[in-house]
């Protein structure tokens, strides 16, 4: 009998007061026992740590001090890490339900542990009500190349076994988590369709200047795993299906 699987939820904080109550929350109302919070603050000043010291238990590995952003937070919560899988969730966003990660740790019983487990992805407001879904769909099957039509997966809807992760290219600061996912892929020998509802994404928006830089860093991207025409030409097809979709 094969043991029971282990996930290990990464939180990356800095000043999240305000938005870290509802993944904590989520977090801890969750059916699937086997679960471990990794909290990784980087040394907030407005009460973020009180919040984690008063939730702060057995199952939750916690550290606070200083870091040099957000994928660096995250490449030192993933080596601290223990679960067998490992799903990062940003304060503010949460699970769809109570018992999203146990049915989706027991979606795959006829599969011996997916490299990538993926679902879908729900944008709510602030007051965790639903909006809409994501724009873009999670596809049926999922590889490396599936990424040529954009991010298809949220990064939070998106689960690796802790034994195929690769750190986070630091050297993107807006984009790692493209670059990652698609580094994952490559890894991986299955990636699986856990064909639910995974994830509700708080709706906050880029700054125009963090946009810009990101989609510059997503072509980078494209164009480092494609190559530059395929990146030139999917690009192109991006417009078109923005200008379709009005």
């Amino acid at each position: 009998m094969l043991r029971t699987k282990s996930l290990s939820v990464i939180t990356v904080t800095y000043n999240a007061s305000k938005t870290l109550p509802t993944t904590i929350d989520s977090v801890k109302r969750q059916t699937y026992s086997n679960i471990q919070h990794v909290i990784v603050d980087g040394n907030s000043t407005d009460g973020t740590l009180d919040l984690i010291r008063e939730y702060a238990n057995a199952k939750t590995r916690w550290i606070s001090e200083p870091d040099k952003g957000l994928y660096f937070a995250m490449n030192k919560a993933a080596s601290i890490a223990t679960g067998d899988y490992l799903c990062f969730l940003n304060a503010g966003d949460s699970f769809h339900s109570s018992d999203t990660v146990e049915k989706m740790m027991n979606s795959f019983n006829g599969v011996l542990r997916p490299d990538i487990i993926y679902g879908e992805t729900a944008i709510v407001d602030t007051d965790g009500s639903f909006m809409h879904m994501r724009r873009l769909k999670a596809p049926r099957e999922l590889n490396w190349k599936s990424f040529k039509q954009g991010m298809l997966v949220c990064h939070q809807a998106f689960v690796v076994k802790r034994d195929i992760f690769q750190p986070y290219d630091t050297s993107f600061r807006y984009s790692s988590d493209f670059d990652w996912a698609i580094r994952m892929m490559k890894s991986a020998n299955c990636c699986f369709n856990s064909n639910l509802v995974l994830i509700n994404y708080l709706n906050e928006g880029l700054t125009t200047a963090n946009r810009n830089a990101s989609l510059k860093e997503r072509f980078t991207i494209m164009k480092n795993h494609y190559g530059l025409f395929s990146t030139i030409m999917h690009h192109v097809w991006f417009v078109i299906r923005a200008i379709i979709k009005k």
